[in-house]
């Protein structure tokens, strides 16, 4: 019996197009725990959501699984068919899309579009489903629900359209809640009301949540671990106190320079990370951060390395942990 939840081993994923295999995971492994959150940061093109649609077989063509394993509450993912996928997503395991501006199908109403989703995955009937929409926007805190399930997506704001897409998603009480930017487009006050109610549906149904974000403020206050991506790789987990207290890898250094810091005293420049992502058409040999790395060696251009275990919960992949070893060797700056 696997003791996670969520455990994705090695997986290696391509998008096989015209112009070639890019290949958009490259070796990424995670796990998530029951009632554990995990967010999944880096900026955009690291890979983020191609791992959190694989883990619902929802990866888009031409996109492949090439290598690896994914484990889901039991299920061996790599080996189910779409009809056994599909008894699994909304039960077990429930996505909140991007944009809920364009998530909502725009010429039904809000009630019809819950009420599809219990009637798929359940065994109630009309009525009961219609009764089961409306406790779910009480749940998500969208008051008079009566008349919203009768209205249709372009008559709520943004805030309530997200909440809409949270009831939508937690209709079944899946087990996993896949949040892909679940704040974008919102403003703070509604992205810090949205994340307090995501918070508080994991308290009261036990969920796991896997949190998928580019916005660092975002994860420090609602995750018990914490995924850095880039270029198709976990370049950096741990804690969410080790990434932000005790970074090791360059691109989470980067990444925790270019926040505004509320508490100094003096006005300080935010530290832009210099350069572009790289081609994942034709990755690096070395580290995929080098070219972008200031404190960049010749074996980080060379060879990706191999995981540091900093703590029982702390590893990353930076030559710079092994600096002394490879300046003895001749390999010093480049």
């Amino acid at each position: 019996m696997n003791e996670y939840l969520v455990d994705v081993r090695n997986e290696r994923l391509s998008f096989f197009t015209p112009a070639g295999e890019v290949k958009a995971l490259n070796d990424v492994s995670l796990f998530v725990r029951q009632g554990e959150v995990l967010g999944i940061v880096g900026e955009s093109g690291s890979g983020k959501s191609v791992t959190a649609y694989s883990l619902m077989g929802l990866t888009a063509h031409p996109g492949r699984l090439v290598g690896g394993d994914l484990y889901f509450n039991g299920h061996h993912i790599n080996e189910m068919k779409e009809r056994d996928m599909r008894k699994m997503r909304g039960n077990e395991v429930s996505i909140i899309f991007q944009d809920p501006m364009t998530s909502l199908n725009p010429v039904y109403t809000i009630g019809n579009q819950i009420v599809e989703v219990i009637l798929l995955h359940t065994d109630k009937n009309r009525q009961q489903a219609h009764e089961r929409a409306r406790e779910l926007l009480q749940l998500v805190g969208i008051n008079e629900p009566d008349k919203r399930l009768k209205q249709y997506p372009h008559e709520l704001s943004g805030g309530m359209r997200q909440r809409v897409m949270i009831a939508i998603a937690l209709a079944c009480e899946p087990k996993l809640l896949l949040a892909d930017e679940p704040t974008t487009a919102l403003d703070v006050t509604i992205q810090a009301q949205i994340l307090e109610l995501m918070m508080d549906l994991k308290k009261k149904l036990g969920m796991s949540i896997i949190i998928i974000t580019h916005d660092l403020g975002v994860v420090a206050g609602m995750c018990d671990r914490i995924a850095v991506m880039y270029a198709g790789k976990v370049v950096e987990c741990g804690t969410t106190d080790e990434i932000f207290y005790h970074p090791s890898h360059e691109y989470t250094k980067g990444l925790l320079q270019s926040i505004p810091n509320l508490n100094e005293r003096e006005h300080k420049r935010l530290v832009p990370i210099e350069g572009m992502p790289v081609d994942m058409l034709n990755p690096p040999k070395g580290c995929p951060f080098a070219p972008r790395c200031g404190s960049c060696m010749k074996i980080c251009l060379k060879q990706m390395p191999d995981y540091t275990q900093l703590s029982d919960t702390h590893y990353s992949a930076c030559w710079l942990l092994d600096k002394a070893k490879f300046e003895s060797q001749g390999d010093v700056q480049a």
